[in-house]
């Protein structure tokens, strides 16, 4: 993957270790105390008591703390009493073992005009060079400041670089919000400077968000997708060292395998199985072809073959009742999807609180089965149990919208009209959703182990 090898300082005591390939690798993932605090506040809700275990084991795991505002540096009451970012270093810290190096994630995400495309996740910065100006001083420069501090030193930092944001650029310029995100070069320039402040801090591992296989999975979209960020990458300073690999799935709910849809050419009724009204032509059917076509794609355009890739499998495991244990024997083809599929949405644009989904793979570094991928880890970028937005109008002051196609009840022209299939009653796009942490562990798959001894999960 790309990256450089940090200098050791010398002090001993602070010494950076070296910038390795693989971020992940023989590491302890940090566990949020901010997340086992939610996590625990559901467990007190709940009377199954083996829903209660599993809970408890759910809340060792390790997920990523999203910096989704200015206050977000600073947390305290500004951020609903959520720990800083120097807090959770510090906390990170704590957690090291001696002779085993630990990793903590972060999700970068407060880009000027930010998910031009959505409104559940709309931010705190106007889409124009003011508020480029204040990503740039009040946001990035402030957590480069905090990284670069000594002490963090032997913490490998992993970032995840501005969720949807690329992607729009490729797909989404139809939206007059998109037009001008691209029109302005602000998204690219915002990117491009936190690039530049991360990659300087040897011990900060950079990852650009690179959509799922349902956004970016066809042939034409993921070459436009790899043009794109191979001129954003070549325009940093560092060049294409500024960029350590790139991360899948963020938030969302494609699976890592469709397991009795192995070939998106077979065909059924007089019909390829790509060709059906779920997949649209897109021969990426899951995010390990995804990863598989999109690394591929990035070596051929002139990246190192050892660029890593990350899945989000917080939220993408499919298991509980409606999960096909065998492939359909139906001869027409939609229904033949229909009931092979292991996703169980009506359309692949669905996103908000998806009713029906569960936990996927637990974080873990360098996953094995899947070669071609070349994945450096399986994480929980979006911590589950955070809402993905509401569908009503809820006053705050974190620029965030209602957005219907959080609303169960909309039926949404751009998915097929389907309705939304988001489950009622969700707060604001990430804040905690008890109604949907429960889904969550119910159906995971493979399912939560029923230990209340669990420790925090680490990686080999």
């Amino acid at each position: 993957m790309f990256g450089a090898a940090g200098g050791l300082t010398a002090k001993p005591a602070a010494a950076a270790e070296a910038h390795v390939d693989n971020a992940f690798a023989g590491a302890t993932l940090y566990v949020n105390p901010d997340y086992a605090a939610n996590v625990r506040g559901s467990i007190s809700r709940t009377s199954d008591p083996a829903l209660r275990a599993k809970m408890e084991k759910v809340k060792r795991y390790p997920t990523a703390v999203w910096l989704d505002r200015i206050a977000a540096i600073h947390g305290g009451d500004a951020n609903a009493g959520r720990k800083s970012l120097a807090d959770h270093l510090d906390q990170a810290l704590a957690q090291k073992k001696p002779g085993k190096p630990i990793t903590a994630t972060f999700v970068v995400y407060d880009l000027p005009g930010r998910d031009c495309a959505s409104l559940a996740s709309n931010g705190e910065l106007p889409l124009t060079e003011a508020g480029l100006h204040r990503y740039k001083n009040d946001y990035i420069d402030v957590i480069a400041s905090v990284f670069k501090k000594p002490k963090y030193r032997k913490v490998r930092i992993a970032t995840v670089v501005e969720p949807d944001s690329l992607p729009n650029l490729v797909t989404n310029t139809a939206d007059p919000e998109c037009a001008l995100a691209k029109s302005s070069g602000i998204y690219t320039k915002a990117v491009q400077y936190a690039l530049d402040k991360l990659h300087a801090v040897p011990n900060v591992y950079t990852y650009l968000d690179a959509a799922h296989s349902g956004w970016l999975g066809w042939d034409t979209n993921r070459a436009q997708a790899v043009q794109l960020y191979t001129e954003v990458a070549k325009g940093t300073a560092a060049g294409p060292r500024s960029v350590d690999g790139l991360v899948t799935n963020v938030s969302n709910y494609t699976p890592i395998e469709e397991p009795f849809l192995t070939d998106p050419d077979r065909t059924v009724g007089g019909g390829m199985i790509k060709s059906s009204k779920f997949y649209e032509w897109n021969p990426g059917f899951d995010e390990s072809d995804f990863t598989r076509d999109l690394h591929r794609s990035l070596v051929a355009a002139g990246w190192p073959a050892s660029t890593g890739m990350v899945v989000d499998t917080s939220r993408n495991g499919w298991g509980g009742p409606a999960r096909p244990t065998a492939g359909s024997t139906s001869t027409e083809l939609d229904t033949y999807v229909t009931e092979s599929k292991v996703d169980r949405r009506a359309h692949r644009g669905l996103w908000c609180n998806v009713d029906g989904a569960g936990l996927g793979q637990p974080p873990r570094s360098a996953p094995s089965g899947f070669p071609d991928s070349h994945l450096d880890a399986f994480l929980w970028v979006k911590p589950p149990g955070e809402s993905d937005g509401t569908g009503e109008d809820i006053p705050n002051d974190e620029g965030k919208a209602k957005d219907p196609m959080c609303d169960p009840a909309y039926t949404a022209p751009g998915a097929g009209d389907n309705k939304t299939g988001a489950l009622p009653g969700a707060p604001l796009a990430g804040h905690w959703f008890h109604d949907q942490f429960s889904m969550l562990v119910r159906n995971a798959h493979p399912a939560v182990p029923a230990s209340p001894k669990a420790t925090a999960k680490e990686t080999s």
